[in-house]
């Protein structure tokens, strides 16, 4: 089965994979440096004897480990903020960051590879891998001040919702790459297949499905998009002709995965929910900071202000000869903006603040509508913007405020 985009997701969010590739390299590094001193070529640090290479050799791999254990410490600090700061569900942003990865695998290989020099201290003394191992250190030296300051900069909020950001950014251009048509591709008739296990729909391997639908000569259409909820026995695609669905049951399992947790591999609104979740936090009572929430509402508007004009259409997936294979659930358009509206409009509530700056918001994305649906669906979240706040706001020059807003959106509707 090849889900490669699902695998590369997978492997990024680890800390494992980047130090494991990497202390593969400081092994094959260590058996090319050793072939060196025993063809008997000289270093650029040639030591008296084998123990003065192995007494710098003890120094730096004790060094390097002692740092590799602040670093260590200082990646669970920065996990330990992120998720009492920002959320649990922010802590897969942090774990999949390359910097951290690299850090982590860098510190590790060093080691590795003067472990491996140490134990070759016998009848040659290794003055190639002794010097290879000091320009290691030197460069972990320059690593571990990027280090430092790549975490200060990374855990910042407004460095961290650009980056969720741009995960939105990433997860419109692939979803609008493999879109066509318009919402309402559905097929006729059809037998269900129901799911077989619970869990949040992480990645669906469309090309496997194609190649059933192709042999069955059928259409498919899912009833579920990935970051939907999915519970075992329930319905989770359609199949026609009905004949063709147990070739289909037999091969779904195969051609999905399900988890405990949503991923930004396919799922479009997750980056949308992560921004929401640190707006919603960030305007509870224990946090109240406004400032960070309306920093949240203006990247939602410039994801907003792309997905509208561009449009989401139904992801269909065909065959060579150009025939619907399978069908993808919609992404409505209605439900993505009630998504970045809804909870932080409910979480605001009385706050002039953000009252109009989710206006603003509005009145942006409104210029770049493309339909009279799209148009309606905006005027009407901003009809709730108003009449909440009408209701919340005791101070008329707050509400004054808050309907000179509201009219800037209806005249960006006309």
């Amino acid at each position: 089965m090849k889900l490669s985009l699902h695998r590369k997701e997978a492997l990024r969010t680890t800390l494992w994979f980047v130090p494991t590739l990497l202390c593969l390299g400081a092994i094959a590094l260590f058996f090319v440096t050793y072939a060196a001193d025993r063809a008997g070529l000289r270093g650029l640090i040639n030591t008296p004897g084998p123990d003065a290479a192995r007494q710098i050799l003890i120094a730096v791999a004790a060094a390097v480990i002692t740092v590799v254990g602040l670093v260590f410490s200082i990646v669970i600090v920065a996990l330990t903020l992120a998720s009492t700061q920002f959320g649990p569900r922010m802590l897969r942003n942090f774990i999949r960051d390359r910097g951290t990865q690299w850090t982590l695998g860098l510190f590790v290989a060093t080691f590795v590879y003067c472990v491996l020099v140490l134990a070759s201290v016998g009848r040659i003394v290794p003055n190639v891998s002794l010097s290879v191992a000091l320009a290691l250190v030197i460069a972990d030296s320059g690593v571990l001040i990027y280090f430092i300051h790549h975490i200060a900069h990374s855990i910042q909020l407004p460095v961290v919702i650009a980056d969720i950001a741009a995960d939105l950014k990433r997860a419109i251009d692939t979803h609008v790459a493999q879109s066509e048509g318009d919402e309402s591709i559905t097929i006729e008739g059809g037998a269900p297949i129901a799911a077989r296990a619970s869990g949040y729909l992480q990645f669906v391997e469309h090309r496997r499905l194609v190649a059933i639908a192709v042999a069955e000569d059928a259409v498919v259409q899912l009833l579920y998009r990935p970051g939907h909820f999915v519970s075992d026995g329930s319905p989770f695609a359609m199949v026609t002709p009905a004949s063709a669905a147990a070739p289909f049951e037999r091969e779904l399992d195969r051609a999905h995965i399900t988890g405990p947790y949503r991923t930004l591999a396919q799922d479009l609104t997750f980056a949308i929910d992560q921004m929401v979740e640190i707006a919603i936090r960030a305007l509870s009572p224990a946090v109240n900071d406004t400032f960070t929430a309306m920093t949240c509402i203006d990247w939602l508007g410039d994801g907003l202000s792309d997905i509208t004009m561009r449009g989401l259409a139904t992801t269909v997936h065909r065959d060579a000869d150009g025939r619907i294979r399978v069908i993808d659930a919609p992404v409505p358009y209605e439900r993505i903006v009630d998504r970045a509206f809804d909870k932080i409009r409910q979480a605001g509530r009385g706050m002039p603040a953000i009252a109009i700056r989710q206006l603003a918001m509005l009145a942006r994305v409104m210029q770049g509508a493309r339909t009279a649906e799209q148009r309606l669906v905006l005027q009407s979240q901003a009809d709730m913007i108003l009449r909440s706040s009408i209701e919340a706001i005791p101070e008329p020059n707050d509400r004054a405020d808050v309907q000179r807003r509201f009219d800037a959106v209806a005249r960006a509707g006309l």
